[in-house]
């Protein structure tokens, strides 16, 4: 077992310093401790998060990779030392290294009460959200008056002391087994040994966004028992589908869809069985979405209005390509970027509660194996339990890509950070998962983009979500260009992106992501920006300002004489006709006016990415020699099929088509295997073969669509509405409404995205309230969630109106 002792301070001479030294050398028998440093560390800096110091990345790379962390802390005016908070918050930033880690406190001190403040302090701030951290409880290691607790040679002398902390270590080694972040005699691993099951089911679904629904509704219609788990908690699974524009792709006609996805992976290789399955699937999805989902498909080819939001280049994204014309995306209603698709998927998993059993919080950590290479279950972390969880028939990885491994985008894509625009919990675990058991690795270095220009956004913060910005006026129109690290352009900013893709020699490629580029612009370009109007964007408040490009340079880190002379360029071009560097048309070129100038800085959106474990036409995932791993399947974005060049709606109709194949590939009985259940309602009996209970013929899904306004409590003058058209579940509001006014609006449930759908619940009801009326702006970048809060208090203010 190995474990990192940090030592909670910077001082030359430290008591836990010894203290951890002395446990280094008396627990040796027992597990491999490093003592780690802090004192090299810079205090922590947001302005470095994007260019981490060699040290802050030393001291991540040896937290991730320890089995346990002992922390040991001096305690300075009642708390912990300011140094040992810096390297909490380098931790938790942007890796959140320590997230699940279990931890042990220790504290030296020359007091007579051993750190005893500095230990609650810092177990509070273990806890808190982004460190995460699993802190042993009890067993408070203290040693007070440290300058006499040791001899000579290091070694504590007192009898006591030494049987608490052997009793304190042994405790800790324990707590780490039992919460499983240190392999259990590598039962996880099970080739030759016995595993104790914690529950038995035919079928385990790893991840519940839209393949993952799908995979786990079309497994129980086989006659599965399944399970289906999530890392999100509930309300927030969903992956990428909840986020994605909710287009499925489709055709008509086969041979020429075919053609037209072929040509989009030129010149890559891919083999035929596996497109003409892929093409065969779209060219039948208007028959599926009816006959499996119950919809009746809405047309973006032939029944879209474009006049209100032109989708017309998203329809066919590469025209000239043969046989683009046959493409076609289909939605579920007259409505997209909405999660409309994404509820329907997750009502056939409510629908089959007797079926499918879900868990939410509950991340995977590994494949379980039989000794022939069988995948026999998966040990999945529920309540901070770890348990071992039997597929009798199959497991499905539909786990999504890697958007928010900020080390795999660096080692796969290789760019320093891009800002994810979906699901916050696709981590690539399952990139993990497959090559424990080992899976062969594809198309591991694509990824999508989306956004202004070729898919930019505004600069985010480590661990936060893009911003999606719809509409930008002029944002390729005036004097404006986009600088790149050095200060120089890299791109036609007036050429429209192809899902962030754009022309480069006779292809279509995500351009190398620069680490910090910019906007850059003039005083009369910001003139323009601020009277058509940039929705979600306050210009004053994220613009730098300079009276020359040369300080203007200084000021965003790029070469003062290169951005100097890319302007000049710029306005030297016009004067030309031609942009000779990037073909920009001078149309839409304007001369920089004197200043001053103006840099926003921008940051490249990752959408999805593409890469996982390879996958055959039945779904089943290969090793290095295109042989299937016994009973493992995917499905979805992780190990997509889609390479090079993407079309819109090719990543939601993967996720539908495959998970069908996988789901029902999945829950074929297996060799004679005796299934986990039968389709009727199990009781709870005990499971003789592996001494576990059978779990229970009952889902731990909430299905909120299920709630009325009979359901919530109300008093004098309040009434309830409800609105299912969010991007969660149903959203509950109670509004008091007294002499015509509305009084106050409450929000009793919802499950919104946590950023930017949380500001519109924060701050539209004390607008509504203010104004007297539910119809107020939306919040910018949460339309979606605004209208559905605006529906829900619309309800309620006509229930105290008397209207129906």
């Amino acid at each position: 077992m190995k474990l990192l002792a940090i030592v909670g301070n910077n001082a030359s001479v430290s008591y836990n310093r010894k203290l951890l030294a002395y446990m280094q050398q008396r627990y040796a028998g027992q597990a491999a401790i490093k003592c780690q440093e802090i004192r090299d560390l810079p205090l922590f800096n947001e302005d470095l998060l994007h260019q981490f110091p060699t040290s802050v990345k030393a001291l991540i790379a040896n937290v991730e990779a320890a089995d346990g962390i002992i922390i040991a802390t001096p305690e300075y005016d009642h708390s912990m030392t300011a140094s040992l908070k810096s390297a909490i918050e380098w931790l938790s930033s942007s890796y959140h290294s320590l997230a699940g880690k279990p931890v042990m406190i220790v504290g030296a001190s020359y007091g007579i009460q051993g750190t005893v403040r500095a230990q609650m302090d810092l177990r509070h701030v273990l806890d808190a959200p982004g460190v995460e951290a699993c802190v042993m409880p009890g067993c408070e290691f203290m040693l007070p008056n440290c300058q006499q607790a040791f001899d000579k040679q290091g070694a504590l002398t007192d009898a006591k002391t030494l049987k608490f902390l052997d009793q304190c270590f042994d405790k800790f080694l324990a707590f780490i087994r039992m919460i499983g972040q240190a392999p259990k005699e590598e039962k996880h691993m099970s080739q030759g040994k016995t595993i104790n099951w914690d529950a038995t089911y035919d079928v385990v679904v790893l991840g519940f966004g839209g393949a993952g629904a799908t995979a786990a509704r079309f497994a129980a219609d086989a006659g599965a028992k399944v399970l289906l788990v999530d890392s999100a908690p509930e309300g927030h699974e969903g992956g990428n589908t909840r986020y994605a524009g909710q287009l499925v792709g489709s055709g008509e006609d086969f041979d020429q869809l075919k053609a037209y996805y072929k040509k989009m992976s030129e010149p890559m290789d891919l083999d035929e069985d596996m497109i003409d399955t892929y093409v065969d699937g779209m060219v039948n999805m208007r028959d599926y979405l009816k006959r499996y989902l119950g919809v009746e498909p809405f047309s973006v080819a032939h029944d879209w209005d474009h006049s209100k939001v032109d989708l017309t280049g998203m329809v066919h994204e590469y025209p000239e390509y043969p046989g683009s014309e046959s493409y076609d995306m289909l939605l579920v209603h007259n409505g997209f970027l909405d999660a409309q698709l994404w509820k329907v998927l997750k009502k056939q998993v409510t629908d089959r509660a007797n079926a499918i059993d879900v868990w939410y919080s509950s991340p995977v950590e590994h494949l379980l194996e039989a000794e022939d290479g069988t995948v026999i279950g998966a040990q999945i972390e529920t309540d901070h339990i770890l348990k071992n969880i039997r597929a009798v028939n199959g497991v499905v990885l539909a786990t999504g890509g890697f958007e928010n491994n900020r080390k795999m985008v660096q080692d796969y894509l290789g760019v320093a950070h891009l800002a994810p625009v979906g699901s916050m919990y696709n981590k690539g675990i399952g990139i993990k998962l497959g090559e424990e058991v080992g899976a062969q690795m594809w198309h591991m270095q694509n990824y999508e983009s989306i956004g202004l220009l070729h898919g930019l956004t505004l600069a985010t913060k480590p661990g936060e979500r893009g911003l999606l910005l719809q509409r930008w006026p002029h944002i390729a129109d005036g004097s404006v260009f986009v600088a790149g690290d050095d200060g120089s352009r890299y791109f036609n900013e007036a050429e429209a992106n192809r899902h962030g893709h754009i022309y480069y020699h006779g292809d279509w490629k995500v351009p190398v992501a620069n680490d910090h580029p910019h906007l850059i612009f003039d005083a009369t370009q910001m003139a323009a920006f601020k009277q058509a109007g940039v929705t979600g964007v306050d210009l004053d408040a994220v613009a730098i300002k300079a009276d020359s490009l040369a300080d203007l340079a200084k000021l965003i880190g790029a070469d003062p004489q290169i951005l100097t002379k890319t302007g000049e360029n710029f306005s030297h071009f016009i004067e030309l006709g031609e942009d000779y560097a990037y073909g920009r048309d001078p149309a839409t070129m304007r001369a920089f006016d004197d200043g001053p100038y103006y840099a926003i800085a921008l940051e490249q959106i990752m959408l999805n990415t593409q890469g996982g474990p390879q996958r055959n036409t039945r779904a089943e995932v290969l090793d290095p020699a295109n042989q299937p791993i016994p009973n493992l399947y995917s499905a979805g974005e992780l190990g997509g099929i889609n390479v090079n060049n993407y079309q819109g709606g090719n990543n939601i109709a993967e996720c539908l088509i495959w998970g069908k194949i996988a789901g029902e590939n999945a829950a074929r009985p297996k060799g004679g295997a005796q299934a986990a259940t039968t389709t009727q309602p199990a009781a709870a009996t005990p499971d003789a073969s592996t001494s576990a209970s059978e779990h229970q013929a009952t889902s731990s899904v909430t299905a909120y669509s299920q709630t009325s306004a009979a359901d919530y409590p109300v008093g004098p003058d309040q009434y309830i509405g409800v609105s299912d058209n969010g991007m969660g579940d149903r959203l509950v509001v109670r509004v008091t409404y007294k002499d015509d006014k509305i009084q106050d609006v409450e929000v009793l449930q919802q499950s919104e995205s946590g950023d930017v759908g949380l500001k519109a619940i924060h701050e539209l009801p004390a607008k509504m309230v203010a104004a007297n009326t539910p119809e107020v702006d939306a919040v910018s970048g949460a339309s979606v969630t605004s209208n559905a809060l605006k529906e829900a208090v619309a309800q309620a203010v006509a229930k105290a109106k008397g209207e129906k």
